[in-house]
């Protein structure tokens, strides 16, 4: 066993760690294909992703839309908070690779904007 000193939030906690020798490392999770995206990303076109897994709320935008940045594309709510998914740029929405209800995951590619 190992002692450690922890300082979280300014409180000091006193752990201990055991370290495990000769033990066989459990075996690591075969990665998950990601799923494909509805529509092709058009080429040359600002992609919006998920900052987080979630679910989409609501889809504020249309394909084909104007949007100016710092507009609410789509609300995605994650751990119970519901938050906003701002355009990061003026354009045009040219792709829209979601829907309201979907399940999401970080980096899912949401919306394209050109």
């Amino acid at each position: 066993m190992k002692k450690y000193r922890v300082t979280v939030n300014g409180t000091a906690y006193e752990i201990q760690l055991e370290e495990l020798t000769g033990a066989a490392p459990a075996p690591a999770a075969a990665p998950a294909a990601a799923p494909a995206p509805a529509a092709a990303a058009p080429a040359g076109g600002e992609q919006v992703t998920s900052p987080m897994p979630g679910t989409i709320l609501d889809v504020k935008v249309a394909q084909g839309a104007a949007v100016k940045k710092g507009d609410v594309l789509m609300i995605l709510e994650a751990m119970k908070m519901e938050n906003e998914i701002m355009c990061p740029c003026d354009g045009k929405v040219a792709s829209i690779n979601t829907s309201k209800g979907a399940a999401v995951e970080s980096g899912t590619l949401l919306c394209v904007i050109q």
